[in-house]
């Protein structure tokens, strides 16, 4: 019974453990000062440009995946939607985009505020 008991609650930690990861909600600063405000939306969460000339616009959404977070960016000073990908470490959230199936990637990392 005891042994019944501790793998049902090792099995409850594992499955909540990506739970327990930082989450991507709330608002980040890219380096060049723009602030993006991830959102949850859509089993995702929505990055919306929060200050600058875009402001308002949508910069992509990245859902969760594994340790980080997968998706769409959007380079709005090109206009450019690439595939892209988020991990967090602390108060730093490294993003990537990349387009002709990996051959240029662009990264970032950007601050939480």
């Amino acid at each position: 019974m005891i042994r019944t008991l501790t793998a049902a609650a090792f099995a409850a930690l594992v499955i909540a453990t990506p739970a327990l990861a930082d989450p991507i909600a709330g608002n980040w600063k890219r380096p060049n000062g723009i602030v993006v405000r991830f959102v949850p939306c859509n089993a995702g969460f929505c990055a919306i440009v929060q200050t600058g000339p875009n402001k308002g616009k949508s910069a992509g959404k990245l859902s969760a995946s594994g340790a980080g977070y997968k998706g769409s960016l959007t380079d709005l000073e090109n206009n450019k939607t690439y595939s892209g990908k988020g991990s967090i470490s602390g108060s730093t959230l490294k993003v990537s985009g990349c387009v002709l199936g990996g051959l240029i990637c662009k990264s970032e990392n950007w601050t939480r505020q």
